[in-house]
């Protein structure tokens, strides 16, 4: 139920059920609905948590964004997998607007629920979640959770790029969480209740507030603009293109016989991008232009047309030079460069206050989904850190690759089919919700 019909039947004595192992609050109006259906541009007011893939990936993008990436505390296989799935099922239950644990606790303990999200829609909240590298094996090669041989062989840490000046404090990380809701106060409160189930098993161990999407997942969706002023993803995969959204984004059958458990998941590259707000702004149109590859009002490329117009990198301009720059960033970046290669982007707009120097501490949080990092993102990063004349005026200051598992079913829990083959118990000490349960293989 939503958070404000919860209001109202805590007082008729609303029943706790428990899901994945975690108490999860509940209760569901006299039509036996769980939230409504009807929102606002013909999309649902909820997107469900549980399904083949992940929701977050091709969901059509929210307005808000909240990411953090966590560092485990703890060397405990059966630790490991109660907190995958104590996040499933609070994650299944945010998605849906219903309030974390139990709804009216001890008035002598903390409540389960932070609350801040009381009397709010879902506001299409999707949580996603994925596994970096050091889950599975350190890099002085420590095998923490005996997972070293089921690690996939595309989740390598990312490599240092030309120009990166990345900070370790805003990198890497053993878990990822992408909140995505076009409310910030619901994506907010969905990190800050994951963070509080992971007490003691996991600390956040950087994070990342995004407004303003950078790209649109959907046809229906207009082509939102950057912080530069340049409309962003115009070329993005979207989720009508079925066929392209397999070949280039879900990991398929056979691409890694040790990692099966992949099978319709995908990988996370998480990208700080710094801009040079100041000096941006004191550069002519024309440069501004030519650096993009694309005008600035429609969006379109300068090779003429309008915005969904196709490049056309050969045409040459006054003195024989392309009307697209050879180190422009469209050039660079579009597939025809890239063996065909695409990306299905989710990236925000950040601005994080002001540097020590008095200038914008803003830029754009990349976030692509794809389906190997080794050909559908290195690549094409190592070329534009190279040749991007737009590279002037940007610096990556963070970077993190996750490998993001297929969607849970019901009652099930993300990452599930990592531990499929594997018999665990779970532990019985931290929440209060946490209960003693027997096998958690097949």
């Amino acid at each position: 139920m939503s958070r404000r019909r919860f209001l109202g039947y805590v007082g008729g004595g609303a029943a706790a059920g428990i899901a994945g192992g975690y108490a999860v609050g509940r209760a569901v109006g006299s039509d036996g609905s769980g939230g409504g259906t009807g929102g606002a541009g013909g999309l649902p007011d909820s997107w469900p948590f549980h399904g083949t893939h992940q929701a977050g990936i091709v969901t059509p993008a929210q307005d808000r964004m909240h990411f953090a990436a966590f560092d485990l505390r703890t060397d405990s296989r059966e630790e490991l997998v109660g907190l995958l799935q104590e996040w499933s099922a609070a994650a299944a239950a945010m998605t849906q607007g219903q309030v974390v644990g139990e709804p009216v606790g001890a008035y002598d303990a903390p409540p389960d629920d932070t609350g801040e999200a009381l009397g709010l829609p879902p506001s299409r909240l999707t949580i996603t979640i994925g596994l970096g590298p050091s889950l599975f094996e350190t890099a002085d090669g420590v095998d923490r959770f005996g997972l070293a041989d089921r690690r996939p062989a595309a989740l390598e840490p990312l490599p240092h790029f030309p120009a990166d000046n990345l900070d370790p404090a805003r990198s890497d990380g053993d878990l990822c969480v992408q909140a995505c809701a076009d409310d910030p106060q619901v994506a907010v409160h969905a990190v800050r209740n994951l963070s509080r189930i992971a007490f003691g098993r996991a600390a956040v161990r950087w994070s990342q507030l995004g407004f303003g999407r950078t790209s649109s997942t959907s046809t229906s969706q207009a082509t939102p603009r950057n912080l530069f002023g340049f409309k962003d993803g115009t070329a993005n995969l979207k989720v009508e293109e079925e066929a392209a959204v397999a070949e280039h984004v879900w990991v398929g059958e056979g691409d890694d016989p040790a990692a099966g458990w992949m099978r319709g998941g995908s990988y996370l590259v998480a990208r700080r991008i710094s801009m040079h707000i100041e000096t941006w702004d004191r550069t002519s149109l024309r440069e501004q232009e030519a650096l993009i590859g694309r005008d600035r009002v429609e969006g379109a490329p300068l090779s003429g047309g309008e915005e969904f117009t196709e490049p056309d990198f050969a045409l040459a301009g006054r003195g024989g030079e392309p009307l697209i720059p050879v180190d422009s960033h469209v050039r660079l970046a579009h597939p025809s460069q890239n063996d065909g290669v695409r990306l299905l982007r989710r990236g925000y707009n950040f601005a994080d206050g002001t540097t020590a120097l008095g200038r914008l501490d803003a830029g754009l949080f990349f976030i692509a989904y794809v389906r190997d990092p080794r050909t559908g993102y290195v690549p094409m990063q190592t070329r534009l850190s190279r040749d991007d004349a737009l590279m002037e005026y940007l610096q990556h200051t963070g970077s993190g690759l996750f490998a993001v598992p297929p969607g849970a079913s019901e009652g099930g829990w993300v990452g599930e089919g990592l531990f499929a083959d594997q018999s665990v118990r779970r532990g019985g000490s931290g929440l209060s919700q946490r209960r003693s349960e027997g096998s958690l293989g097949p």
